[in-house]
C-alpha cells in the first residue's frame, strides 16, 4: 500500500554546521569594544590591515570614530583625507559614536569642541554628504556601534574591489591640509592663504595685518595659534 502523502509532515532539517556571519577588521581595532561586542553577538571576526576604513562587512567599507576623534580629524585634516579614501568603494558608510556620551557641538556658546564654532562642524557634517557622498550614522556608544555593524553583515554582499590603497597627496595638497587644521580656516580659505603667501612659512613670518587683509576675521584665530607658546 502506498504511503499517503502528507502536506503536514515536517521537512528534516539539514545537518551541519551553520555559517556565522563575518567581518573584516582593521587590526587596529582588534582590542576596541566594539569587536568585543560583535563577538559577543555572534559574529565572526577577521583582523587585518586595512588600507582604507575600519570594517569592511557585505561590500561596504565603514569608517568608526568617536565624537572627540572626529572633531580632532575634522581639525587637523585627517578626516577629508580618509573621506577621499573612502569614495573608492561604492558602498561607504561613516559612523560617529558616542553622542550620547559627547556633545558634537553645543550652541550655549559661540565655540565649542576645542575653539570650533558649532556652524563649522555642521557644516563639515553636510560636506560629508553633499560633496563626499558619504552617509553618516550617529551611535549612542559602542555597544550600539556593534548592532548597526551586525545588522548590516547579515545585508546581501556585494561584490568590493581588492583595488583600493592610500590615496597619495602631492606637496601642495599637504599645505592645504595643514592650514585647514585651523580652527575657522577650510578649503577656500585655505587656498587663498596659499595663493597669496606661496608658502606656509611665508605666511607664519608675514605681517599680521596682511594675514587680515586676506581672510579677515578669521585670521584672529589663526594669528593667535601661531604666536602662542606651549
Amino acid at each position: 500500500m502506498k504511503e499517503i502523502f502528507n502536506i503536514f509532515k515536517k521537512k528534516k532539517k539539514r545537518e551541519g554546521p551553520i555559517e556565522k556571519p563575518k567581518i573584516i577588521a582593521d587590526y587596529r581595532e582588534k582590542n576596541s569594544l566594539v569587536i568585543s561586542e560583535l563577538i559577543n553577538l555572534g559574529i565572526d571576526i577577521e583582523t587585518k590591515e586595512l588600507k582604507v576604513a575600519d570594517y569592511l562587512i557585505a561590500g561596504t567599507a565603514v569608517e568608526r570614530k568617536t565624537v572627540s576623534d572626529f572633531i580632532n580629524s575634522m581639525k587637523n585634516g585627517r578626516l577629508v583625507n580618509q573621506l577621499e579614501e573612502l569614495r573608492q568603494y561604492e558602498s561607504r558608510l561613516l559612523v560617529v559614536e558616542g553622542v550620547d556620551e559627547q556633545e558634537l557641538y553645543s550652541d550655549d556658546s559661540s565655540e565649542d569642541n576645542i575653539g570650533m564654532h558649532p556652524n563649522s562642524i555642521r557644516g563639515f557634517l553636510l560636506s560629508i554628504l553633499l560633496n563626499y557622498k558619504v552617509p553618516i550614522i550617529f551611535t549612542k556608544n559602542y555597544e550600539d556601534t556593534a548592532k548597526f555593524l551586525a545588522v548590516l553583515c547579515k545585508k546581501k554582499p556585494r561584490e568590493i574591489s581588492l583595488n583600493i590603497k592610500k590615496r597619495a597627496h602631492n606637496q601642495k595638497e599637504q599645505s592645504q591640509y595643514v592650514l585647514e587644521s585651523f580652527p575657522g580656516i577650510g578649503p577656500k580659505t585655505a587656498r587663498k592663504l596659499l595663493k597669496k603667501f606661496r608658502a606656509i612659512k611665508d605666511m607664519i613670518n608675514a605681517p599680521e595685518e596682511d594675514i587680515k587683509k586676506v581672510i579677515g576675521k578669521k585670521a584672529e584665530n589663526l594669528i593667535r595659534i601661531i604666536n602662542y607658546k606651549y
